[in-house]
This record gives structure tokens, sequence and C-alpha cells, in this order.
């Protein structure tokens, strides 16, 4: 048997499902080698040739919109090189085999032209199979912002993980994971905007910050029109305009304290000099991010 070296979907992969032997339904097959100075991250294993159409796309794939100019591009290398990485799947009862990691290979390789791709076969629970699509995705930074927010939700949803849990499988902070989901708390529009990249996810999670969606809607349309950066952006949701008889000293110390803490930040005063700060915040996690200023 010829064996491959390690593949390059990261660490992720092999820790979360241990590489098996095929499994005796698999039938005969030709097994190559990966070419000359390709760097695979899964333990050895033994990598198979099997025809394209005995290749079934993965159920559980989070990504929806694959960027068209960067798949001609994989087309074009593979009709050159051919696929250099081979594609992770699991062997099904009617011989037939079920994509786990490597859609857009397996994509490119249809439209090339070819007859077989390399593969390694593994065993995997559907909920190994779903972590497996999410992390090598996300590893490649391959969803857009919508689509690994709902792929986290999906995890959290069909196999009862926290985000807790989420974050340690796909290697992100437990913030990241957070703050990623409530992007989809923002009205479709936007969400469909932050897909198609006319608004970047920082620009987004700002948005959230507003109270209301009539105020989220109404500051998108502006942003659209303004091409805002995230830091005006941030200027018009933290610092709003203020009445003309404000104190210019109150409104450089809000200011001074929003930049500071990444809130939203209003002060009150009284004439005799006491008053109150009110600290704005809207999820969990931004409450211990403020805290973590706070005391740092």
């Amino acid at each position: 048997m010829i064996l491959g070296r390690q593949s390059g979907l990261g660490r992720g992969l092999g820790a979360l499902i241990p590489p098996k032997p095929p499994v005796p339904s698999v039938p005969p097959i030709s097994l190559t080698q990966p070419m000359p100075g390709t760097e695979l991250t899964a333990p050895r294993h033994e990598i198979y040739q099997i025809p394209v159409e005995l290749v079934e796309r993965n159920p559980h794939q989070p990504r929806v919109h694959f960027d068209h100019a960067q798949l001609e591009d994989l087309i074009l290398s593979i009709k050159e090189h051919g696929v250099i990485q081979p594609l992770i799947v699991t062997a099904l009862p009617d011989g037939h085999y079920q994509l786990i990691a490597g859609e857009r290979r397996l994509r490119a390789s249809t439209i090339a032209g070819l007859a077989t791709v390399p593969v390694v076969v593994r065993t995997a629970t559907e909920q190994e199979k779903l972590e497996l699509a999410v992390i090598e995705n996300v590893q490649r930074q391959d969803l857009n912002p919508i689509e690994e927010a709902k792929a986290y939700v999906r995890l959290m949803e069909e196999f009862a993980l926290t985000q807790d849990e989420v974050s340690k499988k796909v290697g992100k902070s437990r913030p990241q994971v957070g703050n990623t989901v409530r992007l989809l708390q923002l009205p479709e529009p936007i969400q469909e905007a932050l897909m198609q990249g006319k608004i970047s996810a920082s620009n987004a999670r700002t948005l959230l910050s507003l109270p209301t969606e009539d105020e989220r809607m109404k500051l998108f349309q502006a942003m659209l029109a303004g091409n805002f950066t995230v830091r005006q952006t941030e200027a018009r949701v933290f610092h709003p305009r203020q009445p003309k008889k404000q104190d210019a000293n109150l409104i450089e110390m809000e200011e001074r304290l929003r930049q500071a803490l990444h809130c939203r930040v209003q002060i009150k005063r009284s004439v005799q000099g006491e008053g109150d700060i009110l600290l704005k915040f809207f999820s969990d996690e931004e409450l211990q991010a403020l805290l973590r200023r706070l005391v740092e």
C-alpha cells in the first residue's frame, strides 16, 4: 500500500476524526500519492482515486455562495496540475461516497472534466460531518459571516452544543462565536448585503448597537449611500448628534470613554456637579469584554 503524507486541512480535522483503515465496502480502486511538494495535514493514511460521479455532495455543507472568479482559478489549476490535496469522504452502503471536506475541489474537478479524484476515506457520524465541513471552511476563511453564523447555530441546535463547545471545535474564541451568531439578529436586507460583501462584518456588528430595527435600517441605507468606514459608522452609532446646549467638555469625555471602552457612553451631570455615566451593552459577551476593559 502506498501511504499519503499529511494533509493541509488543519489540526481540527485530524483531532475530530481519527484515521481509520478503508471500510470493507470500498470497491477496488487505484492508489496514488500526492504530487511532490504537497503538504497534507491529516495523519498518514491511504489515498484513493475514485470516479467523480461516485462522490455525492455533503448535505451538511454550510457554504452557499461560491466566488466564481476563485472557482475559475481553481479549475485552471486543476486542469494543469490535477487535484493536489485529496478530498475527505465517507463510504456509503450503495458503493458511492459522501463528501465531508473539499466542496470547491469537487466542483472544480467536475467542471474541469476529471474522470477521477483523489480521496481519503473516513468514518464519521452526522455531527462529525457537519463539524468537519464547518471547520474546513472556517480555517480557509471560505464562509461569509452569515454562513458562518448559521453554521454555528446549526451545530448548537442540532447537536445541543454550547457556544463554548462550538468555539473549541472551530478554534475561535467564545466572544468571536457569540458576536458572529449575533449577526443573525440583523434585518434580512442587512444580512444579504453582508453576504454579498457590500458592508463589512465590523460595520454590521456596529449596527447591532442600535436599539431598534428602524434605526439599524436607516443607518444601513446611509452606509450604502455614503460608503462609511467602520470609524465613521461607530461615530454615528456611539456619538449621535448632541443638543446644542450640551457641555462641550461632556461630549469630549463621552468620546474618550467610547474610544477606550468600545461601547455607547452617556454622561449625565446636574448643575451641582453630581451625575451618572451610562455604559450600553447588548449581550453577555459585550458585558464580559467591557468588564475586562474596565479592570485592565
